[in-house]
């Protein structure tokens, strides 16, 4: 109960403002915490899959932590996620404002950039 009131109370420090409605994992403390930190107003979800975005956000960096057994400093965790989220980012490919990327377009773009991100990792 205390960690969860920590939590809201500096969440809402760092923001400056109260939410309209909180996502949580349904632990029994967080309704309590929530209507004494953030007010009654404010609407508690516990749907797993109302946080999906959040979830699916660190997929990937997930993915990678699993088989190297976690990072053993908190730099090291930051500098490969640095990375990763460049990486990621040059690799998607957006969409046009008109439509979408032909397929074709779409697969030749992916493929540049890969031998491009190959290229610099080599060379690193």
């Amino acid at each position: 109960m205390a960690a969860a009131e920590t939590f809201f109370r500096s969440a809402k420090e760092v923001t400056g403002t109260v939410p309209a409605r909180v996502t949580t994992d349904g632990h029994d403390s967080h309704p309590r915490a929530i209507r004494i930190r953030l007010g009654k107003g404010v609407k508690h979800r516990t749907s797993r899959y109302l946080n999906n975005r959040i979830e699916q956000d660190r997929r990937g960096t997930n993915g990678r932590d699993q088989p190297i057994r976690s990072f053993k400093r908190p730099d090291s965790a930051a500098r490969f996620c640095q990375g990763f989220d460049d990486l990621r980012n040059f690799l998607q490919i957006g969409s046009r404002c008109d439509g979408n990327i032909p397929a074709s377009s779409r697969r030749h773009c992916v493929l540049t950039r890969g031998v491009i991100a190959l290229r610099i990792l080599e060379a690193a």
